[in-house]
């Protein structure tokens, strides 16, 4: 019986052509970050533990992988599981996010790094997933963060290097909407939902685009009826712009679809934002949605989120997490990031002409006493010190399919190497067609 040779499930292998695509898009966004003043770091891919299941998490931490203390016998294998306890079986994990190592890179190396610090993290992470389209056990996140900056500069520095990226990714008619967690929460108080109702409330909203109004104000009856219709009055209002995309940034707008009473601290942020991104890419536009919510509970207040028209569900997100880092420190530190789903975007970048000018094919004839192997390479080794990229190839009675992969690999051009060439610029190059 033939072995199974297929990767584990929701990873994947990468052909040439595709590793060259996701790396240049990756060389992509990394430039633009790094044009924005931001520093890459890099962390370990494992995480204590403790570290990793301490509520920092959220549900991903329901999803990561552990990884099995040394030495353990068959004994504590059985009586862990008798008992459930996983922490007795494991004291290392995977990460999940990169946010969680960053709180504790900051945590470790505070006194080396600035007051203000903006991080690239760029690096698989790993989940326990359902393998899906867009949705796999192993994957790049491209995270950028500002530790440190408890003003709304860090909102808009963020957003406007990811614009940047995605700009530069080719990508148009990507919308960021914003939120803000407190404008939210200032929302569902004013309708009169109990503040411990308010996570179950806040599932209900996120299925506005799903379910409508109807199927939102239904499920929130149950949590208190007039309430909910308050709610609804106010969701009848909102509807329309999230429909299309959200809410124009201005603060006109903004103000004209919240009730008064609403946190005005939070209202006034959007009022930043709404002066202050008004330079970015033509490709993107940045919308305000009072009905965003971002899943992870560390959200402390203004959120964002990517969507675009080609993909069914959001490209990127992030938001102001200031509870973190203090966690570790025992003391709090202002923080916010911006994810790119990287797997997400990558499927979205327009195919084109990804060959490299410089990377070039030598198709050489038999190797015998007239065309030596020493040759080959010496013209191979000119080429490569004046910066090409080269590739040998024998010639074959169809080169058709040698010069096909090779072009999907990125190169350009070929020659033919005989017995007759002596130097490089005996060599003749093609384009390949």
């Amino acid at each position: 019986m033939a072995r199974d040779v297929n990767p584990p499930r929701g990873m994947r292998d990468f052909l040439p052509a595709d590793k060259l695509r996701r790396e240049r898009a990756l060389t992509t966004i990394r430039e633009v970050y790094r044009a924005h003043g931001f520093d890459e770091i890099e962390t370990p891919v494992v995480e204590d533990f403790d570290r990793l299941h301490s509520g920092l998490g959220g549900d991903n931490e329901k999803l990561g992988f552990s990884v099995l203390k040394r030495g353990l016998t068959h004994d504590d294998l059985s009586a862990a599981a008798q008992h459930g306890d996983v922490h007795a079986l494991a004291d290392l994990g995977l990460r999940f996010d990169l946010t969680v190592p960053l709180a504790r890179f900051y945590a470790t190396h505070r006194a080396e790094l600035p007051s203000v610090f903006r991080a690239i993290q760029i690096a698989p992470v790993w989940r326990a997933e359902r393998p899906q389209k867009g949705r796999y056990r192993q994957f790049i996140q491209c995270d950028i963060d500002i530790i440190g900056d408890e003003t709304q500069r860090a909102e808009v520095e963020l957003i406007t290097a990811t614009a940047s990226a995605l700009d530069a990714l080719g990508l148009t008619d990507c919308t960021i909407r914003v939120n803000d967690r407190r404008i939210l929460h200032g929302l569902l108080h004013y309708c009169g939902f109990a503040h411990e109702r308010m996570p179950q409330v806040l599932i209900s909203i996120d299925k506005l685009d799903k379910i409508g109004v109807d199927g939102v104000i239904a499920e929130l009856s149950e949590e208190g009826a007039d309430a909910a219709a308050v709610l609804g009055g106010i969701l009848e209002k909102i509807a329309p712009h999230v429909a299309t995309g959200g809410v124009p940034m201005t603060t006109a707008d903004i103000l004209s679809v919240l009730p008064e009473g609403v946190d005005p601290e939070a209202v006034a942020s959007m009022e930043t934002l709404a002066l202050s991104l008004t330079s970015l890419p033509q490709g993107v536009t940045v919308t305000f949605d009072p009905t965003l919510v971002r899943g992870m509970g560390y959200y402390t207040g203004t959120i964002y989120e990517i969507a675009h028209p080609e993909s069914g569900s959001s490209v990127g997100g992030g938001g102001r997490y200031d509870g973190m880092i203090g966690r570790f420190l025992g003391q709090d530190v202002p923080a916010a990031g911006f994810s790119i789903g990287f797997e997400r975007v990558v499927d979205l970048v327009a195919s084109r002409d990804e060959a490299d000018d410089n990377a070039v094919v030598l198709v050489h004839d038999l190797l015998t006493g007239d065309l030596t192997l020493e040759r080959v390479m010496s013209l191979k080794n000119v080429l490569v010190a004046q910066g090409k990229r080269v590739r040998l190839e024998r010639r074959a009675k169809n080169l058709n399919p040698v010069l096909d992969r090779a072009k999907e690999a990125g190169y350009s051009a070929f020659a033919f190497v005989t017995a007759e060439t002596v130097s490089v610029t005996d060599l003749s190059f093609k384009p390949l067609a």
